[in-house]
C-alpha cells in the first residue's frame, strides 16, 4: 500500500470558473470532491484554499447573491478556507481594434469602456503557498489554474524549498510553461465536473442551489 501524502490545494477561483464551468450547468461544484476525483488516491487533501473576490452586480444584479450562496455551500466543507481579493470596475479609454466604416474617426480611434479586473487573488495564492511550504504544512502542493503568472512561484517552491507542486488544469490545453515547471499535471474533465456537484440542498442546512444553475 502506497504511503498517503499530505496535500494542500490552491484554487484560482476565477480561472476555474471562466475556463471550466461558466457556460455549463455544473456550477454548483463541490471542489473537494472534484480534486479527489482528479488527483491520485495517495493524495490526502488536508486543506483546500479557494481564492476569489466578491463579484459585481453591474451586468447581472443577481450574480452577487448567487456567489454568496455558493460560498456558504463551500464553507460547509471542513477542508476549505476562502481568501478574497477585490473585483474592480474602472472607466478607461481604449483603442478600437476594427472600427466600422461609418464610425466617426478621432485620432486615434478610441472609446470609453468599462474595464473589470480581479485584483489580489494571484498575490494571495502565492503568499499562502509560500507560507505553507516554508512551514512544512504539506508533502505535496497542487495549484488549480492555467495562469502563467504562477510559473515562477511554482519553480521557487519546487527548486528552492524542495516541495513537489502539481497542476490541475481547468483548460483542455495546459500552458506550455506550466507543463515544464510542474511536478505533475492533471486535467479537469466534464465527467469529473458532473460527478462533483453538491446536492440541490446541502444536508443539514437551508442552503439551496440557485435556480438558474
Amino acid at each position: 500500500m502506497e504511503k498517503s501524502l499530505s496535500t494542500r490545494v490552491y484554487i484560482d477561483g476565477f480561472n476555474l470558473y471562466y475556463r471550466a464551468v461558466r457556460n455549463t450547468r455544473y456550477r454548483w461544484l463541490d471542489l473537494v470532491r472534484l480534486c479527489r476525483l482528479t488527483l491520485s488516491p495517495q493524495n490526502k487533501i488536508e486543506k483546500l484554499r479557494y481564492f476569489t473576490a466578491d463579484v459585481s452586480g453591474r451586468r447581472d444584479k443577481d450574480a452577487p447573491r448567487r456567489q454568496q450562496v455558493y460560498l456558504r455551500a463551500l464553507k460547509t466543507l471542513p477542508e476549505i478556507s476562502i481568501h478574497k481579493g477585490n473585483f474592480l470596475s474602472t472607466i478607461k479609454w481604449a483603442e478600437i481594434a476594427d472600427p466600422p466604416n461609418d464610425f466617426v474617426r478621432p485620432n486615434p480611434v478610441t472609446v470609453s469602456v468599462v474595464k473589470t479586473e480581479e485584483k489580489g487573488s494571484d498575490v494571495n495564492l502565492a503568499s499562502y503557498l509560500l507560507y505553507d511550504a516554508f512551514n512544512q504544512h504539506f508533502d505535496v502542493a497542487v495549484v488549480l489554474s492555467n495562469d502563467t503568472d504562477l510559473v515562477e512561484l511554482i519553480r521557487m517552491v519546487k527548486e528552492e524549498l524542495n516541495k513537489p507542486v502539481g497542476i490541475i488544469c481547468p483548460s483542455p490545453n495546459a500552458a506550455r510553461s506550466l507543463k515544464k515547471v510542474a511536478t505533475f499535471m492533471r486535467h479537469i474533465t466534464s465527467s469529473r465536473i458532473a460527478a462533483s456537484q453538491f446536492p440541490d440542498q446541502i444536508p443539514g442546512t437551508t442552503i439551496r442551489k440557485p435556480p438558474s444553475w
